[in-house]
């Protein structure tokens, strides 16, 4: 039951469980970990003696114990740990327990560490130290080439779609010619910088290896994708993904065949962006809501949804001057770029929180 309800809240990954102290003990020796829950009442060794053997490994774990005991007759017996769970276990008890660690848990530095590729904004390389290499590319083909392979993530790419990505308008012997010659030009520059990438080639096709290298859009999906609630133990690992996203998609460059995968980004970006908001607001953190949602106008000027949300903020905030200007503000950046007024769903929606006593725009 505490395996399903951590998970639930989203933000941890479980190692390991054991129902025994020993094997859990022999599972630390081997492997790194930020938490223990441990059970007051376990075989061969007693939940007490387990921890005191945790600190002595490593002191830096934390250690949250389970038990049928009450949490001051604990305390009273000097037991170290950050936290107590009784049993039953409540979920309400166990989020508090969780946000508790998520304080003392560092959210991952995505700027130290690891070689870095960045594709949000403009392509960039950082080396393990957070400094940003210089890589001078032979040819504009060459650091499109490189970043079509980075775009399909490791993934086998035929050589026949290549050419008709990158050199559409030669005849196939000519391409296939530049596509030999990109590719030594791009392995020469990666052994130069002594970057750990390389092209692969088999059967026809190439695909690029990242060999711990981290990739800002790589991690931005896999945080996205989790779909996990915010909460407040996952908002730091929410947080870290928002601000990977520097910029849209390689934005610097007028590449066709990225288009799509920006405007799948961005999207996601927002969708990020407008849920740590909703978080924010209804967790008393209005003003920081309503600076992200801000920060978010540039990306979609003439979104109606995000000029909802802000207003939404505004009369949480019990603001109805700011309510007024932004909305007054926003009729008139649609007025004058596209000559078109805002929706009557939205006006009413503007009105019903104009009209309300300043005391009742939170209700």
């Amino acid at each position: 039951m505490l395996e399903r309800l951590i998970s639930d809240n989203g933000g941890f990954r479980i190692e390991g469980k054991y129902t025994s102290a020993r094997a859990g003990l022999e599972h630390l020796a081997k492997s790194k970990v930020d938490v223990v829950f441990m059970d007051m009442d376990m075989p061969e060794v007693n939940g007490l003696t387990a921890g005191e053997h945790i600190q002595q490994m490593d002191p830096g774990i934390l250690i949250i114990y389970v038990t049928a005991y009450s949490e001051y007759a604990l305390e009273a017996f000097g037991i170290p740990a950050l936290d107590y769970l009784l049993k039953p276990i409540d979920p309400k008890r166990l989020a508090k327990t969780l946000g508790r660690i998520a304080q003392h848990v560092p959210p991952t530095n995505h700027s130290t560490s690891h070689p870095w590729i960045r594709c949000f904004g403009q392509l960039s390389f950082e080396g393990a130290d957070g400094r940003e290499k210089q890589l001078k590319w032979k040819t504009g083909k060459a650091q499109e080439l490189f970043v079509y392979l980075l775009h399909e993530q490791e993934r086998w790419v035929n050589k026949e779609k290549l050419l008709e990505a990158l050199w559409p308008d030669y005849l196939k012997d000519k391409a296939l010619t530049y596509l030999h010659t990109t590719v030594s030009q791009i392995r020469k520059l990666l052994r130069e910088q002594s970057l750990p990438i390389t092209i692969e080639y088999s059967l026809d096709n190439y695909r690029l290896l990242l060999k711990g290298v981290h990739y800002d859009v790589k991690e931005f999906e896999a945080a996205v994708a989790k779909e996990a609630r915010i909460t407040s133990v996952t908002v730091p690992m929410y947080e870290a993904a928002a601000s990977l996203y520097r910029g849209d998609y390689l934005q610097e460059y007028d590449y066709v065949w990225a288009e799509l995968k920006k405007n799948q980004l961005l999207e996601h970006y927002v969708d990020l962006v407008l849920n740590l908001a909703d978080y924010e607001a209804a967790n008393g953190m209005e003003r920081q809501a309503l600076r992200r949602l801000r920060e978010l106008q540039p990306k979609c000027p003439y979104s109606e949804e995000l000029c909802r949300r802000q207003l939404a903020v505004c009369a949480r905030l019990n603001d109805r001057a700011l309510l007024d200007n932004y909305f007054a503000k926003f009729a008139e950046l649609l007025r004058y770029d596209l000559d078109v007024e805002p929706s009557p769903q939205l006006v009413q929606f503007y009105q019903q929180l104009h009209n309300n006593k300043p005391s009742d725009l939170n209700a």
